[in-house]
């Protein structure tokens, strides 16, 4: 089609060559040159062959040279005769490596641009194909393009090679910050300790029966993962206002009993302990959103354009719109639809690289049991929410049940699914005039951990 149109693909043979020809004449040059582009970014066959080559020998800690790299192509089979004499003109074409992060730039540039060009044309095949909805031709148009701002794909076979020096990269990296947890702390050490932090991409779901604390201990996790991480944490409540959630985190920070808070009946101490608290909650990145109407692509949409997005937070999945939805659901439809929203979830968790945290309902089956401690099959239109699902945590208040028991606000955070770890118990306790979730330290010492 672009030479029917006389339109030529953009691409940049000459900064092609120099890179290849650098790497060849000073190999020390190759650890920053593949940080910089990658095999698919060269336009040239022969170009990325040899690149690609290079690639995979360097990963393999193999000595890189002319005659090297020709042995390395025979035995992958993409040496072409003229191979031996391009190799040739490559390295007598680049006198120096000096410049070599300035052609990377230029042909990565020039990748963007073909990249954006065929985005830009399968959006427009999708526009023009018959009885497809505006939203679903826009969703896909903004995926296309976050995909892009990321500089990453959506899909496609990668090299091992690739993948083993990325993880490498990243093992270095966790050992290098010094931190135990690899993803971002929840602030609640012994759920810390069995999921090790809240992973990139990971899809964990809290789940309660009504009235249990599900949004305070979101709230909890949220605050201090901001705070810890120092990135942006995208809130998204289709149950209480963006009001109704402040009041709750300020009442956890100042430690003001919330009915006070909500009266506004307070002493002259507890109004600066207010102001003291507002301020630090100013200080972390915070996004609330409190539209209830909200589905899960108009999600994605919003988290797309943050620029520092570190946790993304819903309260609660059963709320959330099927795309196209809006009307009564009979409860095998609405099955369907919960499972759709669960694996959606899932795959926009993958996609922005950041944990998502959803609340949960329980159904009423755990009430019948003696033991009412929750279980995976108690949440409510579970269709495949458990399979989605990285982690799942049960909360469980014997005071929620029985308010003359012995100790009302001992609470649990019950691991039932853990696809990264253990699974097991955890022991918090539960303040009711803060609405807030904190670790139970006197349990931790009883038990020794």
């Amino acid at each position: 089609m672009d030479e029917l149109l006389g339109r030529r693909a953009p691409y940049a043979a000459d900064a092609e060559q120099a890179i290849l020809g650098a790497m060849l004449i000073d190999p020390r040059c190759i650890g920053d040159v593949v940080t910089h582009v990658r095999g698919a970014d060269f336009y040239i066959e022969a170009n990325r062959d040899i690149f690609d080559t290079v690639y995979a020998m360097f990963s393999m800690g193999q000595k890189v040279d002319a005659i090297t790299v020709l042995e390395a192509m025979e035995k992958r089979q993409c040496l072409k005769e003229n191979t031996r004499q391009y190799l040739r003109e490559l390295m007598d074409v680049t006198p120096t490596a000096a410049n070599v992060l300035r052609y990377c730039e230029i042909v990565r540039d020039r990748a963007l641009l073909r990249a954006l060009g065929d985005s830009a044309s399968q959006i427009t095949e999708q526009v023009y194909q018959p009885g497809n909805p505006g939203s679903q031709v826009l969703e896909l148009a903004e995926r296309k393009i976050y995909a892009l701002r990321k500089q990453s794909s959506n899909g496609g076979l990668v090299p091992m090679t690739s993948v083993l020096q990325d993880t490498i990269g990243y093992i270095t990296q966790a050992a290098e910050s010094g931190s135990r947890l690899p993803g971002i702390a929840t602030g609640l050490v012994d759920i810390d300790e069995y999921l090790q932090g809240l992973g990139a991409g990971h899809f964990v779901l809290i789940a309660s029966r009504p009235g249990m604390g599900k949004t305070s201990i979101a709230l909890n996790i949220a605050v201090n993962a901001a705070r810890s991480s120092g990135k942006t944490v995208a809130i998204f409540s289709l149950e209480m206002t963006r009001q109704e959630l402040a009041l709750r985190m300020l009442s956890s920070e100042s430690h003001i009993d919330l009915y006070q808070l909500n009266q506004g009946r307070l002493s002259g101490e507890e109004w600066s302990r207010l102001m003291e608290a507002a301020g630090a909650l100013s200080n972390v990145d915070i996004m609330l959103d409190d539209n209830p109407t909200m589905t899960v692509a108009e999600l994605a949409a919003q988290c797309r354009r943050q620029e520092n997005l570190g946790l993304v937070m819903v309260d609660y999945l059963q709320l959330m719109q099927s795309a196209g939805s809006g009307h009564a659901w009979a409860d095998e439809s609405r099955n369907q639809a919960v499972s759709d929203i669960s694996r959606m979830m899932k795959i926009t968790a993958k996609e922005l690289g950041v944990p998502i945290v959803c609340m949960s309902q329980l159904n009423r089956a755990n009430e019948l049991r003696k033991d009412k401690r929750p279980m995976m099959s108690d949440i409510r239109e579970s269709g495949s929410i458990e399979q989605d699902a990285d982690a799942i945590i049960g909360l469980y208040r014997e005071g929620y049940y029985d308010r003359e028991c012995e100790d009302p606000n001992a609470a649990e955070a019950i691991i039932l699914k853990n696809r990264h770890g253990k699974t097991g118990t955890v022991y918090l306790r539960w303040i009711p005039e803060y609405t807030t979730y904190v670790n139970d330290e006197r349990r931790r010492d009883e038990d020794g951990y």
